[in-house]
Formats: structure tokens, sequence, C-alpha cells
């Protein structure tokens, strides 16, 4: 797809006043956006019209008897890396979390992404050093387009962060 006035088009000018509003995509759409910003526009010939080539499966990665049998453990291990090598993500099951904390994770997840914006900007960077982060498209400079997206997350480790580093919205269930 050819964008009329490409060469009056300054993307990068575009992008970092999308970014400087420190809104991201939620921000868009709470003010009421009518048309997609051509920051969020992806060339026709990124993506395959052959079906056969779009087909794809999440990995998907069993824990059950992960700490019962070294050569499962193993094995799971193996298939984790794999995924992870190749994918970037995978989707776990028999991890042992009951569906009560996963669903209150998600319910914390909505109120941060329900506050107001003022709220939300004190958490949003670029700085990936942070423990707690959140911003849009964490590759917003780098990708050909920006994805329709925002992101947080919390990095947990080596050390996990004290109460008063994290959101309130979502402080309790990541305790």
């Amino acid at each position: 797809m050819v964008l009329k006035n490409e060469h009056s088009y300054d993307r990068r000018s575009e992008l970092i006043a999308f970014d400087n509003t420190q809104a991201g995509v939620k921000g868009l759409v709470d003010a009421g956006v009518k048309k997609v910003p051509k920051i969020f526009y992806t060339l026709q010939d990124a993506y395959s019209n052959d079906p056969e080539k779009n087909q794809f499966s999440i990995p998907f990665i069993d824990l059950d008897g992960i700490s019962k049998d070294p050569i499962q453990h193993k094995e799971i291990i193996e298939k984790i890396c794999d995924a992870s090598e190749v994918w970037g993500f995978f989707q776990v099951v028999n991890h042992g979390i009951p569906q009560s904390v996963l669903e209150e994770m998600l319910n914390g997840v909505r109120r941060f992404y329900e506050q107001d914006t003022e709220e939300k900007k004190q958490w949003y960077t670029r700085d990936t050093s942070k423990k707690v982060v959140y911003n849009s498209n964490f590759d917003l400079f780098k990708s050909a387009s920006a994805n329709w997206r925002d992101t947080t997350y919390c990095n947990m480790a080596p050390l996990p962060p004290s109460a008063d580093e994290l959101p309130d919205a979502c402080r309790y269930i990541y305790i």
C-alpha cells in the first residue's frame, strides 16, 4: 500500500508526538480518535494472502510433572527454550496457579488501563531498567509500523518491586 503524499509524511515526528502524549493507544481511543494514525498502517506486502502461510499454532507447554520426573523436566525446559527462541511466547497449562488468581490479574490490568491518563502517565517510560514499565509499542521507533497496543509489565526478578513501586490499581495482586 502506498500512502498518498508519502513524500510529505514525517513519520518520526508523528511517532515522537504520539509517544510524548504518554497516553498510548488507550489515550487515542479515550480522546475519540476517528481515524487510525498513519504510524499504525502496515504495508500490504507485509502479510501474505496465502491462507496456508498464515496458519500457525501457538506453542502449548504442559508443566504437569515438571518437578516429579527429571527426564520430563528436561523435556519441558527444552520446549520452553524452543518456544522462546522461535516464537517469543507460549501458552502454559498445569502451572498450578488458581483460576481465581489469574482472573484477578486480568482485573488488575483492566483497572490499570481504565484509570485516567494522568494517573497512568507516572508509569509511562521507555527505560527498561525500571521495575514497572507502561508504554505503547516497546519497538515504536524501530518497527516498520506501530502495533495497536499498549503494554505494561513488571520486572519481578531477580528482585521483585516493593509495594510502593507498583501501581495502586494492581498492587495487591502482584504482592
